[in-house]
């Protein structure tokens, strides 16, 4: 069972990823993971690719103060704009307080 969610933020990641540099990905995706958990509001994540490509991610914080830091940090900021160039064909951010939270699982 996973943490409460609400009244955290949450920062929605939807992308396409394009067929390029797997294994650089895979080891960003890796570093980022761990960088995020490192920093200061970091209360977890989620998420699931498609066999198309399209993916959701979704990074949740204690606040949006804790977001935009996340965003801001300039390790996340350098592996942004490398995604840019090579890894994705585009990406949607949102970002929501969580006013509601539940987790079901099967006995």
């Amino acid at each position: 069972m996973r943490d409460e969610r609400t009244g955290q933020t949450a920062v929605i990641f939807v992308s396409h990823r394009r067929d390029a540099d797997d294994a650089g990905y895979a080891a960003a995706s890796t570093e980022m993971a761990a960088l995020a958990a490192r920093q200061p509001g970091y209360r977890g994540i989620d998420s699931a690719r498609g066999g198309d490509g399209v993916g959701i991610t979704v990074s949740y914080w204690a606040d949006d103060a804790a977001a935009i830091a996340w965003r801001d940090q300039p390790d996340h900021a350098a592996i942004r704009d490398r995604g840019r160039a090579i890894w994705y064909d585009w990406y949607t951010m949102t970002v929501a307080r969580v006013d509601r939270s539940y987790d079901w699982t099967r006995p």
